[in-house]
């Protein structure tokens, strides 16, 4: 079995991503032939579609123009091979978004149609939706990943090591569209969700989702070209970087003699992890009615199967590898327990995460408890649940990372053992996506019924699909967020070597080095800058979405009345073209202040690369966290605590919520993607500076 993995890994690894895709068109398919609902559903799900549609097309034109002025720079800083793979990198990222998407827009009214007949039934659906974008996301970038090096060696006749670099412009290409995509989606979401409520709940003090609302469609679009399209494209940049990643220090660690085992090794724990997800898709299923535990029935089985596939893949492909400088390379039993740490990091972060954003836990009764005493009072909670939700996170990708490091031997090649942990937990993306891509999916469904008048029954099996939905976006954040980070770690290693290979000396990356200081300073404010920026966005488009609302309510008094249909059609345009035009500056600064550090000084960019790492993590986890923290807060209190809806507490967790949008959906979550494409651009530039 072992020949056959080394002479056929590669084919095995197609064969799984072609299973993944094969997987979301017959899905796609049958969820399709499903009824849409009556003709009022059916016309509120098109004018979603469209506008979500309308958005994706003007971003990728975006992008595109960017794309191709970085394309030939890669032709002239690299090679044709790094330019040809970043543009497949940056189009199959594009395409899982985009279709995902799609998908999700349309899955919607079926949920809300498929609620009529009780909620085992709209849980179905909702999730299919959801695992179409997740097995898309995983398929989409193996088959990237293992088409793309399997092209080279075998047609090119590239050996391995030529054949991973140019890999690495593939992951280039994916970080691209996942900062754009993560930035302008959450711009694009957060600024309609801020307008719609302020305006919407606190002004006119109308529900949510309601159709009087100018702004309430650009809220459903913005759900999913944000949390469907942005994770999309987030976790399909952080598989294809990790799995380059791995290929990259092993090639760099292991023995040249025959470097084919540990290229094609993170390869095949994608493969048997990708059938690991869609046979754990088939273990959602609730006939209590609890979602949240049919949903995480799927995700536990599809770790277990993982965990029980990687041994003999283990086994049979690093049995017999060695060290390139001839030490004792890591044996089966420990990259194998390195695969399991990865594992169990992930299910560390979704309890945690879980725990300081659910209306179960104490940070969030205690942020909504905090909202009788005035706005002020709820921000001060939400930042300080936000701070502490730091810590246990921080602890636990530590204990990871010194768990694996110390399995694989510890020193230089210590560092393997923790790019094998994080192949180990992306071997949850599938299923990681498909959870997130379920909350947009419940939330426009939701929308759907309040909008379309639905009995209240299908409310009643809506709302708490929705209340799961909500959920599951937050933790899937804190994965997000954990696997970037040791991901990250990973490419520094890989960029110390490539950089030492090519200089001809090795470099000592010491905080009693100034240049290395300044380059430390430097990396935090890029991570402030950037969530600066981000936050701005958001509070200039959101303005711009607040005035039109205003504007409609002011000259159409019928609309109101009922007599009278608001113009969705302006609200969605408005903010389609504020989050095109406010994505770009910082989309761009962690390219451009990386390479400029990079011109001045090498020791200056390995410290703007452990900053940006460092203070990253700590970011993104305040962000998303104290985001998650404001958001269910609001909820618990419009369930009935503390007052409920139209109290004074209500009042000030609609402003906490507010503040946290642009917090949990747009400058957190696009710090991930930010994080990666400053250590890939490193690596890129390493010809120009040495």
């Amino acid at each position: 079995m072992s020949d056959v993995l080394r002479d056929h890994g590669v084919v095995i690894a197609l064969a799984c991503a072609g299973l993944a895709v094969l997987y979301g068109a017959l899905t796609t398919r049958s969820l399709m032939a499903l009824s849409p609902g009556n003709e009022r559903m059916r016309e509120i799900s098109a004018a979603v579609q469209e506008g979500a549609q309308a958005y994706l097309r003007r971003q990728y034109t975006t992008i595109a123009a960017v794309g191709v002025v970085l394309f030939i720079a890669l032709l002239i800083i690299q090679d044709f091979a790094v330019a040809v793979g970043f543009a497949i990198g940056g189009i199959l990222s594009g395409a899982a978004g985009f279709i995902g998407m799609n998908v999700s827009v349309r899955a919607n009214a079926r949920v809300a149609e498929a609620a009529r007949r009780g909620i085992s039934p709209a849980l179905d659906v909702a999730f299919r939706g959801g695992a179409i974008t997740g097995l898309l996301v995983v398929g989409l970038a193996l088959l990237g990943v293992a088409g793309y090096y399997g092209a080279l060696t075998w047609i090119f006749d590239e050996t391995p090591k030529e054949a991973v670099d140019a890999l690495i412009g593939l992951g280039f290409g994916g970080s691209l569209i996942s900062v754009f995509a993560r930035l302008g989606g959450g711009i694009f979401t957060k600024a309609a969700d801020v307008g719609a409520d302020l305006v919407g709940k606190v002004e006119a003090g109308i529900p949510e989702d309601d159709p009087r609302n100018p702004a309430v469609i650009a809220d459903n679009v913005g759900d999913n070209v944000g949390d469907c399209a942005g994770m999309a494209a987030d976790l399909f940049e952080t598989y294809a970087v990790t799995a380059v990643a791995v290929m990259l220090l092993g090639v760099l660690l292991f023995s040249g003699a025959d470097a084919t085992p540990v290229v094609l090794y993170p390869m095949v724990l994608g493969a048997v992890a990708i059938v690991a997800s869609i046979v754990g898709t088939f273990f959602v299923r609730t006939s209590t009615g609890n979602v949240e535990a049919a949903l995480y029935k799927g995700l536990i089985a599809s770790a277990v199967l993982a965990a029980a596939a990687f041994y003999p893949v283990t086994a049979w492909l690093m049995g017999d590898v060695t060290l390139a400088d001839d030490g004792e390379a890591p044996g089966v039993g420990e990259l194998y327990a390195c695969a399991l740490v990865g594992i169990g990091v992930t299910a560390l972060l979704f309890l945690l995460t879980d725990y300081y954003t659910s209306t179960r836990f104490g940070p969030v009764r205690k942020t909504a408890a905090a909202s009788q005493t005035g706005h002020a009072t709820n921000i001060i909670s939400g930042m300080a649940q936000g701070l502490q939700a730091t810590a246990l996170p921080a602890v636990v990708l530590v204990l990871g990372i010194l768990g694996s490091w110390e399995l694989a031997g510890g020193g230089t090649i210590g560092i393997y053992g923790i790019g094998v942990a994080v192949m180990g937990q992306l071997s949850l993306t599938g299923l990681i996506v498909a959870l997130d891509a379920f909350g947009p999916i419940t939330d426009n469904a939701g929308g759907i019924a309040e909008m379309a008048e639905l009995p209240e029954e299908v409310r009643r099996v809506t709302d708490p699909l929705d209340a799961v939905g909500n959920t599951t976006k937050a933790v899937t954040k804190g994965y997000a967020i954990g696997s970037a980070v040791l991901a990250a770690i990973v490419l520094f290693v890989a960029f110390d070597h490539e950089l030492t290979d090519a200089a001809g000396r090795a470099f000592e990356f010491s905080l009693a080095d100034p240049p290395v200081l300044i380059g430390l300073v430097l990396g935090g404010l890029m991570v402030y800058l950037f969530a600066a920026l981000s936050m701005e966005a958001v509070g200039r488009a959101g303005g711009g979405v607040v005035e039109e609302v205003r504007r409609q309510f002011r000259e159409h008094p019928g609309i109101m009345e009922g007599t009278e249909r608001p113009d969705y059609a302006t609200s969605v345009d408005l903010v389609t073209r504020a989050a095109q035009r406010e994505m770009i500056l910082p989309s761009l600064l962690p390219i451009g202040l990386t390479l400029i550090v990079g011109l001045i000084d090498e020791r200056a960019l390995g410290g703007l690369l452990m900053g940006v790492i460092v203070v990253g993590f700590f970011m993104a986890i305040l962000m998303t966290a104290g985001g998650g923290a404001w958001d269910n807060a609001k909820k618990l209190i419009e369930d009935g605590a503390f007052g409920g809806k139209g109290s004074e507490a209500h009042a000030a967790a609609v402003t906490g919520d507010t503040v946290g949008d642009p917090f949990k959906d747009t400058a957190g979550p696009a710090i991930n993607p930010m994080i990666k494409v400053a250590n890939i651009v490193a690596i890129l530039i390493i010809p120009l500076i040495t």
